[in-house]
């Protein structure tokens, strides 16, 4: 007989994700901000009109000097182009955290293990789901049975939108070439914007909902392997 008691599994370490998450919600915010103020600009540049020496890419590798509302909207937006590189570093190491947490308490492997938490978002018609899936699958481990929140469908479709109108976070045009299109097809421009920033607003909620449901695990209001309702008891 044995009389030295079975010591208790050792409780699991979970990541950080509160500090993860605050980062990510202010730039979040902030890209939405900055995609705002790049609407607005496209708006002024729709009712300035194209200059008559026409668009600032003449063709042939010639270009007109710009006027100061041009020159405005390079400032504008290298500076979103900023805000939104930022936000993807700081996006990128909540997602990687919340995913190990949730490999950590459900002690399943993740069906987008290693690289695919960066690679998800490059790799073509791949992209288009597993970026989401990663964040579901995140939520669910973390918390089975919780219905995924309703901001995670909202989040990815708008992002999608983003991206495959081409003038997005990922679009493919030069600041010229935007600039010409502002003059003549503001509409696109607007739409897609309206696109990132709805995008960026219910990624704020995604990133909140996902975070407190590890964070009761981690603020023990929660057991492993127990509901939030009981304990775990």
């Amino acid at each position: 007989m044995n009389d030295h008691p079975t010591p208790p599994a050792p409780v699991p370490v979970l990541r950080r994700v509160r500090g993860a998450a605050r980062p990510t919600v202010a730039l979040l915010a902030l890209s939405g901000a900055a995609w705002t103020v790049r609407a607005g600009w496209e708006v002024r540049l729709a009712v300035a009109g194209e200059p008559a020496s026409g668009p600032p890419d003449q063709g042939g590798g010639a270009h007109r000097p710009l006027t100061s509302l041009e020159n405005s909207y390079h400032l504008v937006s290298a500076v979103g182009a900023g805000v939104a590189v930022l936000c993807a570093i700081v996006f990128l190491r909540w997602l990687e955290a919340v995913r190990d947490n949730a490999r950590i308490l459900s002690g399943r492997q993740p069906r987008y293990s290693g690289l695919w938490v960066y690679a998800g978002w490059l790799v073509p018609v791949a992209n288009l789901w597993i970026p989401r899936g990663i964040v579901a699958d995140a939520h669910q481990d973390s918390a089975p049975g919780e219905r995924p929140p309703r901001s995670l469908d909202v989040w990815w479709v708008l992002w999608l939108i983003g991206l495959i109108s081409g003038v997005g976070l990922m679009y493919g045009d030069d600041t010229d070439a935007v600039i010409a299109r502002a003059y003549t097809d503001p509409w696109m421009l607007l739409a897609s914007d309206a696109a990132v920033v709805g995008a960026a607003v219910a990624g704020v909620f995604v990133v909140r909902a996902v975070t407190a449901v590890q964070q009761r695990y981690a603020d023990g209001e929660t057991r492993y392997g127990g509901s939030p309702a009981d304990g775990g008891a």
